[in-house]
């Protein structure tokens, strides 16, 4: 166990990072990580109970295996230009040499090699052989690693393929180690020199720091302590990387080492988690940038509606008002001493009165209303219409972005959500029968009209309702003129009769155009709220999913943000290390 030989302050951090690293993973847990990166957080926290680890990686034919063999000062490993590790190697100490399989990727080799009491070995597959699956495992073993040794040959130093497999070690923040092997082949101190230095440089660019870089002929090195030539075997560089591990590598960097690697790990699943997070919220926001113009829009449809309503009213009051104007000229033209004995005849009366005044008032009442209400349905139904399109574009947008970059549960809820507000919005429209919404306005009108305007005259069409008021204000007028006419002085009677016909007129038409106009308002403002609300509940389960998954994600946001900043303070500590 690593806190065995641990002092009480290193103790006191393992314990405090043990703390942190599980809230980490049930943060990540949360937060929809993938269950490879867990079990790779997982694995990296397992191996602080571990020794030390060194993991050493590179191409096939770097000589990676004959760089260990020398290293340790044992053939324990397998050899050849052809790819020969396509397993992982845990190389341990044990009394005798011994291989056991660990699981179908991985084997443990034993051997009584002193090196080995202080710290593991693994070897592994080359990250360039043919069977991909070769370098996915080399891949999924590196965050588990406490240092890694990288092998490059010197016959292509820095290959391709090894800049794009060292790009991949910097993201869990590994210290790395670079070894050129078989410089034995180089021919002279300057070309060693100059490639010594193109690694050098390429390393640095790509890790971000000087690492150091070390030449080694395993060849040679092997070959020397067969002979048992010292001299032979510092010539072939192996000396100088031992002193190096020797000396770098004491209990106090060990410990370090072993505490950071975790730590390293939990910063690039935090990093990515917080970059997933980052999209996601992108995409929200312009969900809420379609919700927006969807409500935006409704609002745009309600104003001009009730814009454009104000001014069909107004030609509706318009026909009341000549209606009115030509009653009041009536009156004064037939209400008068010239025309007394027309005024005896009441039948006549009405007939000229609903022929003269009345006239077609109705009808175009009736039609303008019906104009309205084909209007209103029209723009309610075009409305519709704007929202099936922007839920259909919105659609269209999530499938062609998301794709590959956001996944799990949200993506999942999301999409669902998407089409069915899209197949809401669609049957909605689909299932718009616009004759029917006209005739079901139309007899909302009616009744609202008769109710307000006409109590008493029952279930008849609007334009009825205006001619049996204009009849009703005929009759009372000519019963009025014909009741007792004669009995009286017509100098007297007529311009009293005649104010009375005229303000009694006057309030007909007003109590009409006041039941119509606030009858038609209400209607419309009913409609409006009934449209609206209809929308409104479409999109409701996306519009509730959008507003609660961002304040979700934003919770979640700062949550990591918060453990990568313990996580980076933990860091600090364990560098302050003695």
């Amino acid at each position: 166990m690593l806190d065995v030989i641990l002092t009480p302050e290193q103790r006191e951090i393992l314990r405090d990072e043990r703390a942190l690293l599980g809230e980490i993973s049930a943060a990540l847990e949360r937060g929809e990580i993938a269950a490879a990166d867990r079990r790779t957080l997982a694995d990296s926290i397992r191996q602080l109970d571990e020794l030390f680890l060194v993991v050493v990686v590179g191409e096939f034919n770097a000589g990676k295996s004959a760089f260990i063999n020398a290293l340790l000062g044992a053939d324990l490993l397998a050899e050849g230009v052809t790819p020969t590790t396509s397993k992982i190697h845990l190389l341990t100490w044990g009394p005798t040499a011994g291989r056991q399989t660990l699981d179908a990727v991985s084997e443990r080799l034993t051997a009584p090699v002193e090196a080995l009491r202080h710290l593991s070995l693994v070897d592994t597959p080359g990250t360039n052989a043919l069977d991909r699956s070769h370098e996915a495992l080399t891949t999924d073993y590196v965050p588990r690693a406490d240092l890694v040794v990288f092998v490059t040959s010197a016959d292509r130093p820095f290959s391709e393929s090894e800049r794009v497999f060292l790009e991949r070690i910097r993201r869990w923040g590994k210290k790395v180690v670079v070894v050129v092997n078989k410089t034995d082949i180089l021919r002279s101190p300057g070309e060693v020199s100059e490639v010594l230095s193109w690694v050098r440089s390429n390393a640095m660019r790509l890790l971000g720091t000087t690492p150091v870089v070390f030449r080694v002929s395993a060849l040679r090195a092997r070959e020397a302590r067969a002979a048992g030539d010292p001299e032979a075997l510092a010539a072939s560089g192996l000396t100088e990387l031992e002193g190096w591990l020797t000396a770098t590598l004491d209990d106090a960097e060990r410990v370090r080492l072993k505490l950071g690697n975790p730590l390293g790990v939990a910063a690039r699943l935090l990093d990515g988690g917080l970059a997933a997070i980052g999209a996601r919220l992108d995409v929200l926001a312009s969900d809420r940038t379609t919700i927006a113009d969807i409500e935006r829009q409704t609002a745009t449809w309600t104003a001009d509606v009730e814009r454009e309503f104000t001014l069909r009213l107004s030609d509706i009051d318009n026909v009341l008002l000549s209606m009115e104007t030509r009653g009041l000229e009536f009156f004064d033209e037939t209400v008068r001493l010239g025309r007394i004995v027309g005024l005896l005849d009441r039948e006549e009366l009405q007939r000229r009165f609903e022929a003269e005044v009345v006239s077609d008032a109705p009808q175009r009442i009736e039609s303008k209303v019906s104009s309205l209400i084909d209007w209103l349905v029209a723009s309610d139904l075009e409305q519709w219409q704007s929202v099936v399109n922007h839920v259909n574009r919105r659609a269209a947008a999530h499938a062609d972005r998301m794709v590959g970059e956001v996944g799990g549960r949200f993506e999942a809820d999301r999409g669902r959500l998407l089409a069915t507000v899209g197949r809401a919005a669609a049957d909605g429209l689909a299932g718009y029968d616009r004759a029917a919404e006209a005739r079901r306005m139309a007899d909302e009108i009616q009744k609202a009209v008769a109710g307000a305007a006409l109590a008493g005259v029952g279930a008849v069409g609007l334009g009825a309702a205006v001619a049996v008021l204009a009849s009703s204000t005929a009759a009372d007028v000519t019963g009025l003129l014909a009741a007792g006419l004669l009995l009286s002085l017509g100098l007297f009677i007529l311009p009293h009769r005649r104010r009375r016909a005229k303000t009694e007129l006057r309030a007909k038409v007003a109590s009409l155009r006041r039941g119509i106009m606030s009858a038609l308002t209400d209607q419309l403002t009913a409609e409006a709220e009934r449209s609206r609300s209809r929308l409104a509940a479409t999109i409701a389960p996306y519009t509730r999913f959008v507003r609660a998954e961002a304040g979700r994600l934003e919770d979640e946001r700062a949550r990591l943000d918060d453990l990568a900043r313990r996580v980076e303070s933990m860091r600090a500590r364990i560098a302050d290390l003695l």
